[in-house]
């Protein structure tokens, strides 16, 4: 295995081992390698039901040896059909000031995220119970567009693209949704911070319903909403 997928099974690894729910995060890593319990179970040499048993969290939490086998086995699945999975998680972007990333330790729905967000949905809102969110990054809108190269894009997503990108110091909401819509990789939804629905720029709903995102709004105190996010 390179260096580069032996890190990032580590960093799966570490996640897992200082998760409060390691078998929900076990689940969560194993639906976004898309490698299903029965596939998993074949290759590891063991029944589908104690994989199942582990995610569900009626064993008790899995040793060391248990998670190392079940991540290597992720990532070795993923090599075997092309590496397209590890390739997209092999590459992190350095910490920076404008932007920061946490993960759930199992996935939730939008309408579950837009209540913990105390949040509007203003474009889209029939897309919420379909969508589903594994983490989110909080991005300074004109830091970034100031700052950020390109090649930065994708990286915000962290260790999955299914997640709520959250924008704060935003005037009307055009900018964030123009470089959305430039990149072929999208968030499962975007989050306006402190912007009346009245200032939101025309132009930024029109590209959300195209992209078909949920677009929301909300007026919440960052740290309260980084509060309500963090427990998860």
């Amino acid at each position: 295995m390179e260096k580069r997928y032996e890190q990032l099974a580590y960093n799966i690894a570490s996640e897992i081992v200082f998760s409060n729910s390691p078998g929900k995060t076990m689940k969560k890593w194993r639906e976004l390698f898309g490698i299903s319990q029965i596939e998993l179970s074949a290759f590891l040499g063991i029944s589908s039901s104690t994989i199942s048993d582990y995610e569900g969290e009626r064993r008790k939490n899995p040793g060391i040896s248990v998670i190392k086998r079940f991540v290597t086995a992720l990532v070795e699945l993923d090599l075997s059909k092309g590496g397209s999975i590890v390739s997209r998680y092999a590459n992190e972007m350095p910490a920076s000031d404008f932007y920061y990333a946490h993960e759930f330790a199992s996935s939730l729905s939008g309408i579950d995220f837009m209540k913990l967000v105390g949040g509007k949905v203003i474009a889209n809102e029939e897309m919420l119970g379909r969508t589903r969110v594994y983490g989110y990054t909080f991005i300074k809108s004109i830091h970034a567009i100031m700052e950020m190269q390109a090649t930065d894009f994708p990286k915000l997503f962290g260790n999955a693209k299914e997640r709520a990108f959250l924008f704060t110091d935003v005037s009307t909401g055009r900018s964030p949704m123009v470089v959305i819509r430039v990149h072929p990789i999208k968030p499962s939804l975007v989050v306006l911070h402190d912007l009346e629905e009245q200032k939101v720029d025309k132009l930024a709903v029109a590209l959300a319903q195209k992209e078909r995102i949920p677009l929301i709004l909300t007026s919440m105190p960052v740290k309260d909403i980084e509060s309500a996010l963090k427990k998860l």
